[in-house]
């Protein structure tokens, strides 16, 4: 005889009220901290010649903004328009293309802020509140679950974003670069993308990423990574070369071309090289690179493992620091 269901004592109704007083909860801390982001061409305003807009959230009571890279790029004059209709002009502190994030100041200090959760703590299924200004309504709250962890898509400038989160808060143009939040009230995503067309697919880069982009925006405007200068391709190896080299990847990145003064140009790196690990980590994909490079120190020796004419060598390599735009305004 099949087993009675559990009977926790609550209705529908009582459930249906516990979630409704969740998100008012979080809709009352969190929504002072969400702010509409205005951009315009012309650094000295005019009436009318907005150009976009998107929205952000305040993450520090000393007046920086975290919003998303592609709604600020380009921008000559930035204004936020905070939830009391009080607008502020506002300077971009740094930019991150490869995450799609930005930081934004406004020189007001004491303004509502949010925190950040621990996106790796995430679990698919619970509570994701979205709050920002879907076509311009300011202050819209829209709500769903979490339907996916770890995604990966690539940027504006073709790095990967890994770690990224699905969910089913519905999104329009201009929640961009406002925040996802859980049922505590604690920034785990900045709202970055959805796909036209399809219906609750939603992404947000996640809160860990934005936590880590945040310090070195502010202190220097950008993200600092390494760069090798060379351009490759992933390449299938063939089984007869794993086998007589012992590898256990079957991919390596083949060098197309090597810029002559950069760190691969310097190391010797030939085009036509197979790369195969880099610090004894291996190494399948140009990603694969990147990965490596965000993290390691700029300037720091490194040892690049390739296949050169059939035969496994080491080089060392020191990456140095990869060009970036600088901050304007």
């Amino acid at each position: 005889m099949p087993a009675a269901p559990l009977d926790t004592g609550e209705s529908d109704a009582d459930l249906l009220d516990a979630y409704s007083r969740a998100v008012i909860q979080v809709v009352r801390s969190v929504g002072p901290a969400v702010v509409s982001v205005v951009v315009g061409k012309n650094p000295r305003g005019r009436h009318g010649e907005q150009t976009g807009a998107g929205s952000g959230v305040v993450v520090a009571p000393e007046g920086y903004i975290m919003t998303n890279n592609h709604v600020v790029q380009g921008a000559g004059r930035i204004e936020v328009r905070t939830s009391d209709g009080t607008t502020i002009l506002a300077r971009l502190a740094g930019a991150d293309p490869a995450t799609d994030l930005a930081v934004l100041r406004v020189d007001t200090g004491g303004l509502p802020y949010a925190s950040f959760g621990d996106s790796g703590s995430l679990s698919v299924g619970q509570l994701a509140i979205a709050i920002g200004n879907p076509l311009g309504f300011d202050s819209t709250v829209s709500t769903g679950v979490l339907s996916a962890l770890g995604r990966a898509f690539r940027s504006r400038d073709g790095r990967l974003i890994e770690n990224i989160i699905q969910h089913t808060a519905p999104l329009n143009p201009g929640n961009s670069g406002g925040p996802l939040v859980d049922s505590r009230g604690r920034v785990i995503g900045i709202n970055t993308a959805i796909i036209p067309m399809a219906q609750s697919l939603c992404f947000s880069i996640p809160s860990n990423t934005a936590a880590w982009v945040l310090p070195q925006l502010v202190a220097d405007g950008r993200v600092r990574r390494g760069y090798l200068g060379i351009a490759g391709q992933s390449r299938p190896l063939e089984r007869s070369l794993i086998t007589v080299l012992g590898l256990t990847a079957n991919q390596a990145v083949e060098v197309v071309s090597v810029s002559r003064a950069s760190p691969a140009g310097r190391a010797g790196l030939r085009p036509g090289d197979l790369i195969i690990a880099i610090n004894e980590t291996d190494v399948a994909c140009v990603d694969d690179l990147h990965r490596f490079l965000t993290t390691w120190p700029i300037a720091e020796p490194a040892t690049l493992t390739l296949i050169r004419g059939g035969r496994r060598i080491t080089l060392p390599i020191v990456p140095a620091e990869a060009v970036a735009c600088p901050a304007t305004g």
